[in-house]
């Protein structure tokens, strides 16, 4: 048997939680035990009793759920959480280390071992970061379109045109699941969608299924003749593990036309325009060069219902591997389940995964376990 910590999520307007009752029951049917922190579903439409129903052990003190074997959030622990740090301590959450040397630096120091969603693989591709990555494309849309607004300080650009009026020109630098939902969420508010991507198969199958109006390989010149039209730009380019790369440098951005939008989405792991910037839920955008960042870090936060149960959904089979893996003195081992290959990040205060390890050339790292 594990203990299992849950803490309440502290990051600017976050309200999703890694664990429903339900999941949280399965555990405790595993025979591990499970401490909630007072209020920690709440912002997702679930109360205490809830939790508390099923045998979870609620409790008040964040450091008492910090002292659990193995605490299971969702997003990258925050200044304060990092205090809870200690050498027998199992993280599992969204970490995004290469974009993070300060917590990254906490980890290390600390011999925490951290497990990342982001980076768990499977032969599918990466499913604990997949559900978010949805959730995200979808919101970029509704959000790029509502900063076109002029009332928001963009160009007054409706996404759709009108009779007599052509729509608005949309580019999504990276098919991947979010810019997918991307695309496919401005194809339905009928905008024109130009879908970048350096694989061209997938490319192609896109322009198969009519994902998108076009496409366009990714190239620098190529993407940058395409960003200077757009009314809105979605990032959504990925490396697993690694910093984004930059798709888009500071004079693509300055040349496009003012009160366009760029979405960032790939600012979690340091952003693929050049003057993306981290930003909050509590304060969105900023303006660079006269168009209209939106670069929050945490955009499936403000759907916490939704999030919370599919990020949960898909969290919860490889929670129950690692609490059994921890429970047999297995975890952080070579003979680790394949349901986690790929998410251990750092351990005995030494980089894991080999991305994450690039990212922070003059840290002590160990091969891939």
């Amino acid at each position: 048997m594990v203990t299992i910590g849950l803490p309440t999520e502290t990051k600017d307007k976050e309200r999703r939680v890694a664990l429903t009752p339900s999941a949280v029951a399965l555990a405790i049917d595993r025979g591990h035990r499970v401490l909630v922190q007072a209020g920690a579903g709440e912002g997702a439409g679930i109360p205490d009793q809830a939790y508390e129903s099923i045998g979870a052990k609620m409790v008040v003190d964040a450091a008492e759920v910090w002292g659990a074997d193995v605490v299971v959030k969702v997003k990258e622990p925050q200044a304060a959480e990092q205090a809870h740090f200690r050498s027998d301590l199992t993280l599992f959450a969204y970490l995004h280390l290469a974009a993070e040397p300060d917590l990254t630096a906490a980890l290390l120091a600390s011999g925490t071992a951290g497990y990342a969603f982001e980076t768990l693989t499977d032969r599918h591709g990466l499913p604990l970061l997949a559900p978010m990555s949805e959730i995200a494309g979808r919101a970029a849309t509704i959000m790029g379109a509502a900063a076109l607004s002029s009332a928001n300080g963009g160009s007054g650009t409706l996404m759709g045109g009108a009779a007599g009026v052509p729509p608005a020109k949309v580019v999504v630098l990276g098919m991947g699941v979010a810019g997918t939902m991307a695309a496919r969420g401005a194809r339905g508010l009928d905008a024109h969608v130009t879908g970048v991507d350096i694989d061209l198969q997938r490319l192609y199958d896109h322009h198969l299924a009519g994902t998108v109006d076009a496409t366009q390989i990714s190239e620098p010149q190529l993407v940058g003749d395409h960003v200077s039209e757009a009314d809105l730009v979605v990032g959504a380019a990925l490396v697993p593990g690694a910093r984004a790369p930059v798709v888009v440098t500071e004079d693509q951005v300055a040349a496009m036309r003012p009160g366009s939008v760029i979405v960032d989405l790939a600012i979690d792991q340091g952003g693929c325009i050049a003057t993306a910037r981290p930003t909050t839920l509590s304060d969105p955008t900023f303006v660079e060069h006269g168009v209209v960042h939106y670069c929050v870090t945490n955009v499936p936060g403000q759907f916490p219902r939704t999030a919370s149960a599919a990020l949960s959904a898909a969290v919860t089979p490889r929670l129950l591997r690692l609490a059994d893996d921890l429970a047999a003195g297995r975890a952080g081992t070579s003979d680790e389940s394949p349901q986690l290959a790929g998410a251990l990040n750092v351990a005995d205060g030494k980089l894991v995964h080999p991305a994450v390890a690039d990212a922070f050339p003059d840290r002590p790292r160990i091969g891939a376990l």
